[in-house]
């Protein structure tokens, strides 16, 4: 069996490279390119909708831009012509809108501006080989690129060559697309990969920007955090799901992300509200929308909470393995009495205002839902844009990655109270998450058949919220609580163990092992659970086997975590992490030539320079080197005996 394998190996490698000569030549190349040293990765999490601050630091890297930029002008630039510069890579099409305003003939200022961007370009291009960053040129100007960022600077003879070329660019009015291409180029080469760990969604504004961006990117991937999951059971058809996407959107105000970004039409909602609730100050957006009055934005929260309340209802009753009869909430309310069974006990509610609840069916929907139901339901699994954007999240997006022995993911592995995994549903550890994985795939495997696989779908919203989701880590969400008990002791969302041990390098240790990670350099990357930078929480854990980049990107965490997030960089020097201070807007970067200030952390560095031979990478074209050999070897051995090959020419 096994030479049978190694024959259709040898056949299938001999099909692209049919002589010695050809499997010699790719062998060098590869061996070179084993030897160049790793590319950048670039990590973060936790975004909920902050476009324009994750805008930013996409241009400017994380800070990498700025580091080249220091690198090559720290002694020819002052400050301020180094923060003009850095402002223009990362917003070119701004800059010279101004610069035209400012100035009569741009001619001299193109000149100086293409030579300083092609020698930044040149520095980030430096190691990869020709051929890689020729492919990630832009083709209008893949060929002038490659021409100016290789040419020998010692070579006076091609000066007046590549002086014309400039010249030509600017005389013919491709200045302005020219350089655009160029600072693209520029940011595509800096970041070789980019991991997102989770919640792009909820929050902010503009997750569907940031998802735009994503879906264009040349090597993105992302790690599926509880909000996504959400939205993705949402555009399947989860009622859950779309009532809690749909309380998060209005408790923040994001009306125009539902209609205007993704078109789910809240029209017979904001009708059946505005005749069904009151108006109830609890339900108030904690954002005022622009597009609708507080009061009804409360309105269409409090129909859709209690669409939520009966929804979950159902799911759980659907459900009894998931352990959570108590969190079927509407059967333990006391009309009467005005009281909810909340842990064995009896507790007052503020007020007892259920309305569309029949207390002999209390999960039951009434007509008027129903409809409103329907509506929402092909609002969301119809809507073109959000169709592209969890299609790139499946196949860009898993429950958990393994990259260069880093193991990434979103929430936890849930565990006891002894530090022992947490079995659910026969599956544990490793297993769960990739039980989680599947079931979502199941999930959405059937839908784009037209078809429901309910049992799926509904794993899917209790990953979302489920005590036992690797996705979520919290015993229940309290939303109800919240709104409906005073006694802030019952607020409480207690956290799964996991945050606890987490700190522990033996335990770190034990699930990196148990994910087939092993070695001095390996990591859990983590997002999910904002670090307090402010009260002297530190996001390294476990002597540095374990990183958590949660600091709070979301504007409503700014205040609880004293940062605006952490963004975390490996590189072929090893890793380092950015604290990053509150990023205003994108205007005020142009107009004040300001960057996100960001305090760096190398907290790992390597003694000798990482290379794509000791990546996963690597990996692969060692093993791709073996087979080139072997084949060589037959070709040779063909020679020697005077008889032609089997396979090749």
């Amino acid at each position: 069996m096994e030479n049978d394998y190694k024959r259709e190996y040898l056949k299938l490698l001999a099909e692209r490279y049919p002589t010695a000569q050809g499997a010699a030549a790719e062998i060098i190349n590869l061996d070179a390119i084993m030897r160049l040293p790793k590319g950048t990765e670039h990590f973060m999490s936790d975004l909920h909708g902050e476009y324009e601050a994750f805008c930013h630091i996409m241009n400017n890297c994380s800070g990498v831009i700025r580091e080249k930029v220091e690198q090559l002008y720290g002694e020819r630039m002052t400050e301020k012509e180094r923060d003009e510069f850095a402002t223009f890579v990362y917003y070119p099409k701004a800059i010279i809108a101004e610069e035209k305003k400012k100035r009569g003939d741009l001619s001299d200022w193109y000149i100086v501006q293409l030579h300083r961007l092609i020698e930044v370009c040149r520095t980030v291009a430096s190691k990869y080989t020709r051929s890689k960053v020729r492919k990630s040129l832009p083709k209008d100007f893949a060929y002038v690129i490659d021409e100016l960022i290789n040419m020998d600077r010692a070579d006076f003879n091609k000066e007046g060559y590549y002086h014309e070329i400039f010249s030509a660019i600017v005389e013919l009015n491709r200045a302005d697309s020219f350089i655009v291409a160029l600072t693209d180029a520029i940011k595509r080469l800096a970041v070789d990969e980019l991991h997102i760990v989770g919640d792009v969604f909820d929050r902010g504004e503009n997750p569907d920007k940031i998802l735009d961006l994503l879906v264009t990117h040349h090597c993105a991937d992302i790690q599926w955090g509880n909000h996504d999951i959400s939205w993705i059971g949402a555009h399947m058809g989860s009622l859950g799901c779309i009532a809690n996407v749909l309380d998060i959107s209005l408790k923040y105000g994001n009306l125009d992300l539902l209609e205007d970004g993704y078109g789910i039409s809240l029209r017979k909602l904001s009708s059946y509200a505005r005749a069904a609730m009151d108006d109830d100050r609890r339900f108030y957006p904690v954002v005022s929308s622009a597009a609708e009055t507080d009061a009804d934005v409360a309105r269409m929260r409090k129909a859709v909470f209690f669409l939520m309340l009966k929804a979950e209802g159902q799911i759980i009753a659907r459900h009894p393995e998931y352990g959570m009869d108590d969190r079927i909430l509407l059967k333990n309310i006391d009309h009467q009495r005005g009281t909810v069974l909340l842990g064995g006990q009896q507790v007052k509610l503020n007020r007892c205002d259920f309305v569309t609840v029949d207390p002999a069916d209390p999960l039951r929907f009434t007509e008027a839902e129903e409809e409103v139901a329907e509506g929402l339901r092909r609002s969301f699994m119809h809507s073109e844009k959000l169709l592209r954007h969890i299609a790139f999240m499946f196949e860009h997006g898993s429950a958990y990655k393994i990259s260069n022995d880093n193991l990434i993911y979103h929430g936890c592995i849930p565990l006891n109270p002894d530090g022992s995994y947490l079995e659910f549903l026969g599956h544990k550890g490793k297993d769960l998450m990739d039980y989680a994985d599947e079931t979502v795939r199941a999930a959405y495997k059937a839908f784009l058949k037209g078809g429901e696989d309910t049992a799926a779908l509904d794993f899917v919203w209790y990953l979302w919220c489920g005590r036992c989701s690797p996705l979520f880590g919290r015993e229940k969400i309290t939303t109800f609580e919240r709104l409906y008990v005073d006694d802030a002791r019952y607020h409480k969302e207690t956290r799964n163990p996991y945050y606890q041990y987490y700190n522990d390098k033996a335990f770190c240790e034990r699930i990196l092992h148990d994910f087939g990670i092993d070695g001095k350099y390996s990591h859990i990357v983590n997002g999910h659970v904002p670090v307090k930078k402010k009260d002297g929480e530190s996001p390294i854990k476990a002597e540095g086997k374990l990183i958590v980049i949660d600091g709070g990107f979301c504007k409503a965490y700014h205040a609880k975590t004293g940062i605006a997030g952490y963004t975390l960089i490996y590189n072929s020097h090893g890793l380092r992490l950015c604290a990053h201070e509150p990023f205003d807007s994108i205007e005020k970067a142009i107009e004040n030539r300001s960057d996100i200030h960001s305090e760096v952390t190398v907290f790992e560095t390597r003694q000798n320079r990482l290379r794509v031979s000791d990546t996963d990478t690597g990996k692969e074209l060692a093993e791709e080197i073996e087979g080139l050999k072997s084949l060589l070897q037959y070709y040779e051995s063909c020679a020697a005996a005077g008889i032609a090959p089997a396979v090749g020419r």
